[in-house]
Order: structure tokens, then C-alpha cells, then sequence
């Protein structure tokens, strides 16, 4: 069995207590605006809006895929494989590239954003898990409370961010989406995205998407909430899971206090 399947059932059980008391942090929600189909084979790992599509990336080894997906109804336009030894992760536009990582293979890829031929690879320390852009740097993920700032041409490290809320450190900080001068990153195993601010770090305010079909009624644990794409143009915001067989456009409400 997976260490990751292993460790997710784990932290099923770990997470909803983990933000029971969730300290001064407002929480909001959100009104489904639109429902689109979603592939529910797709374990979604990155994703994100461009040019009236959406771009989504798959994991598991054997599986993983980086694919072009057209939004009203789900049709995978262009795919490409990850090497079938290798766990895909997340992925993000620059450049005319589409950039992808891997979980634990320590090596990710550039694409042709239009063709989907290999451009290139590199190499990066511990673990992938997923990427965004601000329009001058990317933004990555490990599954720490630490998000690494790179340079988009060599990715070397330029920054880091450490993520907390309530002056306690945000583990399992995964699928991210720059939103409005904002980090929102999904909170694996939970059914939270959080707002954080990029300059301090701090968590601003958890957006609570328990109210969704796939997240009432989850009996797979790796069937999580993991999925996150903002269409600037149009002001649209996007959300699904791993597996789900629905993607939701949403809009947030007014934060509230915490519940607790």
C-alpha cells in the first residue's frame, strides 16, 4: 500500500480537529455560480485557466498526465503522459511553457504549451507538490508550511514563505492559484483553501468548501478537494477534487468570524 494512501487516512481523521479550534482566523464560504462535468478518473493534482480552457494535471504512477481540457463539457483535448515510473503533480503556465513537477522523483519539465513537446527538465530538493505564478516569479509547494519563490527561468530559489495562521505554521499547503494579489492554496485532506497573504504569509481568512456534493459525500480518502483556477478576465473562480466528477465555479461570501 502507498505511504501516501497510508498517511491520508490518517490525516482524514487528524484534520477535522485540527480546525475545530481554529483560533481568530475568519472563514468563509461559497455560492456555486456554475457546475461543469469533470473526468472521475482524473486525480487532480495542478490546474489552471487559460484562454477560455483549462490546463489539469493528474498523478499516481502509471496515470499521471498533463492535458488540455476544454470547460464546458470536460472534453480532454490534448494529453501527454508523465513517465509511467513517476507521480505528476502540479503545473503551471510561463512563457509559452506549461511547467510541471513531480512528488518525489525531484525532477519537473517544461512543455510547449501549444504542442505539448518536451522543451527541457530539471532538478529541485525535496518534494514537488504544486505551482502558480504572480506574473514575475513562481510559486511552489512542498507540503510544508513553506512555499518557495522561484525564478522562472533557472528556478533557483529567490524567497520563502512561511504559512501560518494564528502564529501556528500551516502544514500540507497544496494545489495553488494566485487570485487577486493572493496565494489561495488548497489544505490537503481538508475541505479548506486558504487566503494568504504573500508578504507576511499569514493566513488572511479559510474559505470552508464543505457545502460541495463530492465533499459531503466522500468515502474515498484520496478523493479530497485539490484543484484551484482563476479566469482573470472574466472574474471567475474555479474549484474540484481528485476524482470528483464535477468542477465548480464559485463565488466567495463575506468572511465571518471563525466556528467553532
Amino acid at each position: 500500500m502507498r505511504l501516501r494512501f497510508v498517511l491520508s487516512l490518517v490525516l482524514a481523521l487528524l484534520a477535522p480537529a485540527a480546525f475545530a479550534a481554529a483560533g481568530s482566523t475568519p472563514v468563509q464560504t461559497a455560492e456555486v455560480r456554475g457546475v461543469y462535468p469533470h473526468d472521475p478518473r482524473a486525480y487532480t493534482e495542478g490546474l489552471f485557466y487559460f484562454n477560455g480552457d483549462l490546463y489539469e494535471s493528474t498523478g499516481m504512477e502509471g496515470q499521471s498526465t498533463i492535458r488540455h481540457v476544454r470547460l464546458k463539457d470536460g472534453a480532454v483535448l490534448q494529453s501527454v503522459a508523465i513517465s509511467p515510473q513517476m507521480f505528476g503533480e502540479g503545473i503551471v503556465n510561463w512563457g509559452g511553457e506549461i511547467v510541471s513537477l513531480t512528488w518525489r522523483d525531484q525532477v519537473g519539465f517544461r512543455w510547449d504549451l501549444k504542442s505539448f513537446a518536451l522543451r527541457g527538465s530539471f532538478s529541485y530538493p525535496g518534494e514537488g507538490w504544486a505551482l502558480t505564478q504572480d506574473g514575475k516569479h513562481l510559486i511552489m509547494s512542498d507540503g510544508t508550511p513553506v512555499l518557495r519563490v522561484l525564478e522562472p527561468r533557472t528556478l533557483k530559489v529567490v524567497r520563502r514563505i512561511k504559512v501560518t495562521a494564528d502564529g501556528q505554521p500551516v502544514m500540507n499547503l497544496n494545489e495553488l492559484e494566485w487570485v487577486k494579489g493572493e496565494i489561495l492554496a488548497n489544505i490537503w485532506q481538508t475541505n479548506r483553501i486558504a487566503r494568504i497573504d504573500p508578504a507576511s504569509g499569514r493566513v488572511k481568512a479559510w474559505i470552508d468548501l464543505g457545502n460541495l456534493p463530492e465533499a459531503q459525500r466522500r468515502t474515498d480518502p484520496d478523493s479530497v478537494l485539490n484543484g484551484i483556477a482563476y479566469d482573470r478576465e472574466h472574474d471567475r473562480l474555479f474549484v474540484t477534487g481528485k476524482n470528483w466528477p464535477h468542477l465548480y465555479e464559485i463565488r466567495l461570501t463575506s468572511a465571518q468570524g471563525p466556528r467553532r
